[in-house]
């Protein structure tokens, strides 16, 4: 180890002794009394340290006035070099400043907001422009031009989305627009498989709910399909009483709601009451004499027994 870096992890003593000069000159960047007990010193090299002064500002919990003061090379003064506040080791601070498109998540956007896209945006990619047709004044060949005549089409210059008026049906730019090619960009490969695993993570058979279901979504009469590739895989669920109405579902996802989980059966339906009221019935007041289990006898025979 060279002399000189045992120096300077050495503090110089004069510089460590003037505690009362950084104190005077924290208290003169900072407010009154916001200045508190010496925190200690560090050497920051020859001849120069840094005193810290704990910091009584609300707000900054943790934090220090740092006051570095030097000494010239044979001098005895030692004079002022800068005051900060620096955050200590267990300061409070404020959190990482991320940018307004990472910090973005589904459901921030509200009425009236704009998302701009990227124009290099991996999840888009261009649709269908028409700039890569033939020129109106090119040869077409024998086998496109029997093919329009037979389909009788009717061949509309120009891009379908510089369409002044609705194509008619059977035009290149009506099959356009049911496909949906008019729109500028459309959803790259990224951009399906982002989707796709969005919402399987959501809806799909790695679920609670999908593991506990009696059947999959792809038997399901609430099921709604979808088009283009994506509907390969998923729909939207119809069924008001799914914790997944109205939202896409994995064909493999599945919960308590599936229409041929159980049938219930139709209640039973009592028998009218039948009211029989053109025939009376006559219901005695006391039972008949001879109703009981123990036979009449007349009065002779309880004679000779004693009995009146």
């Amino acid at each position: 180890m060279s002399a000189a870096t045992t120096r300077s992890r050495t503090p110089d003593r004069l510089c460590a002794e003037a505690v009362d000069l950084a104190r005077t000159a924290a208290e003169e960047a900072a407010a009154p009394g916001v200045v508190g007990e010496h925190a200690g010193l560090v050497p920051e090299g020859d001849r120069v340290v840094t005193h810290f002064f704990e910091c009584k500002e609300l707000g900054y919990r943790g934090w220090r006035w740092a006051v570095t003061v030097a000494r010239a090379s044979r001098a005895k003064v030692v004079t002022l070099d800068e005051v900060v506040l620096l955050p200590g080791p267990d300061a409070l601070l404020a959190p990482e400043w991320v940018p307004w498109s990472e910090r973005l998540r589904p459901g921030d956007l509200g009425p009236g907001d704009l998302l701009p896209t990227d124009q290099d945006d991996l999840r888009l990619e261009p649709g269908y422009t028409g700039e890569e047709e033939p020129p109106p004044n090119s040869v077409v060949s024998e086998e496109m031009q029997e093919l329009a005549e037979a389909e009788d089409a009717d061949v509309t210059p120009g891009a379908p989305a510089a369409q002044p008026t609705v194509p008619s049906r059977g035009s290149i730019a009506s099959v356009a627009e049911e496909l949906g090619m008019r729109r500028a960009r459309v959803l790259s490969r990224y951009g399906l498989h982002s989707a796709a695993d969005r919402w399987e993570e959501a809806f799909g058979p790695k679920t609670a709910m999908a593991q506990a279901a009696p059947a999959t979504c792809m038997s399901c009469g609430f099921l709604s399909p979808i088009g283009g590739s994506l509907g390969q895989a998923f729909g939207v669920c119809a069924n008001e009483f799914s914790p997944a109405d109205g939202r896409v579902v994995s064909l493999a996802y599945g919960c308590g709601g599936h229409s041929e989980a159980a049938v219930m059966p139709k209640p039973p339906q009592p028998a009218s009451p039948v009211v029989d009221e053109t025939r009376v019935d006559p219901f005695p007041l006391r039972p008949a004499r001879d109703s009981g289990s123990v036979p009449e006898t007349g009065d002779d025979e309880t004679a000779e027994l004693g009995h009146s």
